[in-house]
């Protein structure tokens, strides 16, 4: 008969002989890791899973207590964290609560039953935030991908420009430690659902990089607006509303939004979205990362440095693979192939722009309502596995 595993406990201490003390007293009830100086603890941090509880002293090298417990906040906001300290003074204390929004502040010497308490009720909070936040991501999440399936047969091209804002987004999280993600990965879908708004006529204008006037300008700023007004009464859908709302903000606003959910996340999308459009402006890899160095007060330096070796990784992977040039009917081609040439209507308008992904969608939508192009000879790159 199973039995459910001990939950995962992280002790961070400076001193070695009260770290492996702890952990000796807690390894019959916890599943206890240990670290003795906090940069440790966070490069390991993603290779933990299911980490419950952290504890830490307040008094280390490098990084205190309250710094360390608000970057695992910033990282891994349903992991609890209790602060274990001798320091008396009430700033310390005052600090910790409020930057790492602390479960339990414990003096030393304490008793080990009030820290396993602690440490109990830590693992309980954590459980209910899993708990809540796998309900968001089943129902909300699921939600808005139905609403982007809207997207992707009413506006193909924006539903595809929405698919790589979102894919590219979650990879540059992933390299800040942050694990499902999923109000970033929302606001990245919902950032482009309501340019089902704009015209086509200017959607084809922004997707190949040309000039918009004044007018068509307003139109496409206005898209965040639109989200917002849209999705501002769903229940616990705030931050992400706030999120897609801050890609409007000036530096200062972002700046002020710190490096929590909302800050990071609005960041984030914000360098993606215009990495998006430096590319579709046709400039270079050097030029479009020259750009975003240069708005680094906006995104941080260190942002733009990870988003840069994150693209390069993708495109090293993709190198790797060898993609495979050809040219064949459209109804022969696979989802995940990528066009090499625009695809149009009869009339001219604008279906497919260079470089999409082909997906399942389109592929029906085309030959629904397109049904002639399904025979039209295109070139496609199809990365070999």
């Amino acid at each position: 008969m199973s039995t459910r595993p001990k939950p995962k406990v992280l002790l961070v201490d400076d001193e070695p002989h009260v770290v492996d003390s702890l952990a000796q007293l807690l390894r019959r009830e916890f599943d206890v890791r240990t670290a003795s100086v906090p940069q440790d603890a966070l490069r390991t941090l993603s290779e933990i899973n299911d980490l419950a509880v952290v504890v830490s002293d307040m008094r280390m090298p490098g990084m205190d207590g309250a710094t360390f417990l608000h970057e695992i906040m910033v990282r891994r906001p349903d992991v609890a964290r209790i602060l274990l300290t001798g320091e008396a003074g009430r700033d310390g204390a005052i600090r910790a609560v409020n930057e790492g929004q602390i479960l339990h502040f414990l003096t030393k010497p304490c008793p080990i039953e009030d820290l396993k308490r602690a440490i109990e009720a830590g693992v309980i909070q954590h459980r209910l935030v899993h708990a809540e936040r796998n309900v968001l991501q089943e129902t909300l999440v699921g939600c808005i991908k139905a609403l982007m399936e809207v997207l992707a047969i009413a506006n193909p091209v924006a539903f595809g420009r929405a698919e790589r804002i979102r894919k590219v987004a979650a990879r540059c999280a992933e390299r800040f430690g942050c694990i499902d993600f999923w109000q970033l990965e929302a606001a990245a879908m919902l950032s482009q659902l309501c340019f089902i708004t704009v015209p086509e006529t200017i959607l084809e204008k922004m997707y190949a990089g040309q000039p918009l006037s004044p007018p068509e300008q307003q139109k496409v700023d206005s898209v965040p607006d639109v989200a917002s007004s849209l999705l501002e009464h769903i229940p616990r859908l705030e931050p992400v509303i706030q999120i897609v709302a801050a890609l409007k903000w000036n530096d200062a606003q972002i700046a002020r939004l710190g490096d929590g959910t909302i800050g990071l996340g609005a960041r984030i999308l914000g360098a993606v979205i215009e990495y998006e459009s430096l590319v579709a402006s046709g400039r270079s890899r050097d030029q479009i990362f020259a750009e975003l160095h240069r708005k680094s007060g906006r995104y941080g330096e260190k942002l733009v440095m990870q988003l840069d070796d994150c693209i390069g990784s993708r495109e090293r992977a993709a190198v790797s693979r060898a993609p495979d040039e050809r040219e064949m009917a459209l109804k022969d081609v696979m989802p995940g192939a990528r066009l090499l040439s625009e695809l149009r209507t009869e009339n001219g308008a604008l279906l497919v722009p260079v470089n999409f992904e082909v997906t399942k969608t389109l592929l029906d939508r085309i030959a629904n309502i397109h049904p002639d192009l399904m025979k039209k000879p295109v070139r496609v790159s199809v990365a070999q596995p």
